[in-house]
């Protein structure tokens, strides 16, 4: 793992540290000989950002994920082992950002169906003043009648002989139509990222693609998103059991998830898509090609689909080098499997200009299926790049993605 967060001591005796060493990411005090003296944190929980130390009153400021995974707090806490103090009570999501002397924060805090309300408060929490309550975009919610996110758990492998893939969780979010209407059977579209460290399922306002949902959900689909083996906020092992196969286990979760929803009683199996933006378009695009016979369609925008040739910086981090580790590059990139693309139902879309996720990615992968007669669609934008946006981008591509979800799914 990468991170900055190391402070040094005034007294250059001691250093501070971050580390998973236990399991879950926590914050140490190690002297300048590398013994580690005591956890300034601990417990079954990610310290997920670290804020600062306050030397001179012996005060430093963290995030976890708690009370559970899905949620931050904000944490002050003692370099000389005294007790935690919590500074945001709500559950959701706290950020903030403090002065120099930590004498006063910003509070940033939303949770999955409450705009974000930034607040000025004094080190003691103490409020100084409101400077957004987005009372007027709930008003906008209320008026156009958004559907609640609702979180859910599930297994998505009860039927696993091994002991440790029969009690695996895994945590999703759903938003369903308005007036929901429980005998019916709706479509489903999931919505993944799943990349390593990441978390889409965060109980956390999302006012970007979130808005799109609930559009969707009005015309009469179930939005689902699902955080699979190898994302974050669930402690090391959770998070790197994906190495050296990226992409395995996390299809194999995407899958099994889609096939959980098809089991409920208002889900229409048949019509389960699925789509996803860079790591989420590899993965979506992997998952209708191995999970043909559970996802009826896919969309991909900027999407991996032969690891070969992203960035080694980050592809090697995951899967070493391609000599050492030519099985996992291979049987995890979707180039390898378009034989199992059925019908046209595949929408790849990329920015000519990606630096990214370079546009190679896309055009190696349109001439595989095309030298294999497979059907589908594609959409380039011209000199855009990994965010295709400027110039009307965004807008069009999310018409055609809209139009191709009413259209196949």
């Amino acid at each position: 793992d990468m991170h900055d967060n190391l402070v040094l001591l005034d007294d250059r005796q001691h250093f501070l540290w971050c580390s998973a060493q236990n399991g879950y990411n926590h914050m140490y005090l190690y002297g300048m000989d590398g013994t580690m003296e005591r956890a300034l944190t601990a417990g079954a929980f990610e310290l997920t950002a670290f804020y600062g130390l306050d030397e001179k009153n012996g005060k430093f400021y963290y995030q976890i994920a708690s009370p559970g995974p899905l949620d931050r707090q904000l944490w002050e806490g003692d370099l000389n082992g005294g007790a935690a103090r919590l500074l945001s009570p709500e559950t959701g999501t706290a950020e903030a950002a403090f002065s120099p002397d930590f004498e006063y924060f910003t509070l940033e805090w939303s949770d999955a169906n409450t705009p974000p309300v930034v607040t000025l408060r004094k080190r003691s929490g103490e409020l100084v003043r409101t400077f957004t309550d987005n009372e007027r975009v709930r008003k906008l919610r209320e008026a156009y009648a958004f559907s609640k996110k609702e979180f859910f758990t599930f297994r998505p492998y009860p039927a696993a002989a091994e002991k440790d893939k029969n009690e695996l969780m895994l945590n999703g979010w759903m938003i369903k139509p308005p007036y929901f209407d429980s005998t019916r059977q709706y479509p489903v579209l999931f919505d993944i990222y799943g990349g390593p460290g990441s978390q889409t399922v965060q109980n956390q306002y999302n006012g970007y693609v979130g808005t799109w949902h609930q559009m969707l959900a009005q015309k009469g689909y179930i939005i689902v998103s699902v955080d699979n083996r190898g994302t974050g906020g669930r402690g090391r092992d959770f998070k790197k059991c994906t190495q050296l196969q990226l992409g395995k286990l996390e299809t194999e979760d995407q899958i099994a998830a889609a096939r959980y929803l098809g089991s409920l009683p208002y889900v229409d199996a048949g019509r389960i898509g699925i789509w996803g933006w860079s790591f989420g378009g590899f993965l979506s695009t992997s998952c209708i090609l191995k999970g043909n016979d559970v996802f009826k369609m896919a969309m991909a925008v900027a999407p991996v689909t032969n690891w070969k040739w992203y960035d080694s910086a980050y592809t090697e981090r995951f899967m070493r080098t391609t000599k050492d580790n030519e099985a996992g590059y291979e049987e995890n990139s979707p180039i390898h499997f378009i034989d199992r693309l059925h019908g046209n139902n595949y929408l790849v879309c990329h920015g000519t200009t990606d630096d990214n996720v370079h546009w190679q990615q896309t055009v190696e992968m349109i001439n595989a299926l095309i030298d294999a007669g497979k059907s589908f669609e594609t959409l380039y934008y011209p000199n855009r790049n990994h965010g295709i946006y400027g110039y009307n981008a965004t807008r069009h591509l999310f018409t055609k993605l809209t139009s191709f979800v009413m259209e196949k799914l």
